[in-house]
């Protein structure tokens, strides 16, 4: 296998890029896995210059793909760029983005005229996702009109649907029994799409809510109100005491500036994110479209599924369907791109 290199394709999936394997072009036993991914990556160096890693952790990635019986298992591994380290550990929706692609280009999927649809089964989690791929004429189509924030131009959207992310970690959309509540006098909406979250609408907490995250995390009183709300919130959501918890997320929502649904500031739970959490937007876009939550007042919602919700380095888009306060439908838009497909050989 060494001597002969192993089959790759380079993709980038989302804001990611990565090396995807079929599983059968790899070692069964994970030791013998990991150590050949190391030296396809060219870990442990900082500039991975012996390998085809990017000398960055989002630039250092795996996906390992196989079939099964309706779709395809899907296995993500971090490989360290400074440390002989591979980890499965955690997931990468980012990557997810092109597991589809890829499944139908090694011919683990047949492709359909228009749009095929990939189930996978993220065996790290064991969590299900559907991804939606554009395939004209039964190809995979990879140029497209759709912008991502943190990558350049625009390709085809790849739509990827998640399955039970309500209630997953509080036992309900709206852990509380309501759309709104009022903790600490200031109203709020705790829901849970796959994060729990407390939705805050920024005039309520004397604040703009398009402030840079420093000066958010600098306004002492505003940190303190934030706690003492989390803590009540997460009694209150099913969690318990939250003390030593980063859940729940608090999002504070203000009108959009950039043609989104709603300005976003998130707290994690004492430090304002950079952005914003898939699953966190996902909870946020339900705030949005349920009448009655403190977010309805500042969204501006268009009717269709797909929102944006913008954060202090961008927007994430999001689509949600609801069926009165039911999930329907979650899903997130991600774009990937095919780079290279051949053969890499890992340093002896």
């Amino acid at each position: 296998m060494t001597a002969h290199g192993v089959k790759c394709m380079l993709m980038r999936g989302g804001t990611s890029k990565g090396t995807y394997f079929l599983a059968d072009d790899l070692p069964r036993d994970p030791g013998e896995r990991d150590d050949l991914l190391l030296r396809i990556m060219g870990s442990p160096d900082p500039r991975q210059i012996d390998g085809v890693g990017g000398g960055h952790p989002l630039t250092s990635k795996v996906a390992v793909v196989s079939r099964n019986g309706v779709g395809v298992d899907y296995l993500f591994l971090q490989v360290s760029v400074d440390q002989a380290l591979v980890s499965d550990r955690q997931n990468c929706g980012n990557l997810l983005a092109g597991v589809g692609p890829f499944a139908i280009e090694r011919g683990l999927i047949a492709p359909t005229d228009g749009e095929t649809v990939v189930p996978i089964r993220m065996t790290n989690t064991g969590g299900r996702a559907i991804a939606h791929v554009p395939t004209p004429a039964g190809a995979v189509e990879y140029a497209g009109t759709t912008a991502i924030d943190g990558v350049p131009g625009t390709a085809a959207a790849i739509v990827l649907d998640f399955e039970d992310t309500a209630g997953s970690s509080c036992g309900a959309l709206l852990p509380t029994g309501q759309v709104r509540d009022v903790i600490a006098d200031v109203p709020v909406t705790c829901v849970d799409n796959g994060m729990p979250t407390v939705v805050l609408k920024a005039s309520d907490l004397g604040v703009r809510g398009d402030e840079p995250p420093a000066d958010l995390e600098s306004d002492q009183r505003l940190r303190e109100v934030l706690e003492r709300i989390r803590l009540e919130a997460g009694k209150r959501m099913n969690l318990g005491d939250v003390t030593a918890l980063t859940v729940p997320k608090l999002t504070i929502v203000s009108p959009p500036r950039f043609g989104g649904v709603v300005a976003t500031r998130t707290f994690i739970p004492h430090r304002v994110h950079a952005s914003i959490g898939v699953l966190g937007a996902a909870s946020v876009a339900v705030a949005a479209a349920l009448p009655g939550s403190v977010a309805a007042g500042v969204a501006e919602v268009s009717g269709g599924p797909r929102m944006r919700i913008e954060h202090p380095t961008g927007a994430l888009e999001v689509e949600v369907e609801l069926d009165g306060e039911r999930i329907r439908r979650t899903a997130i838009v991600r774009t990937a791109r095919k780079m290279f497909d051949g053969t890499v050989f890992p340093r002896s």
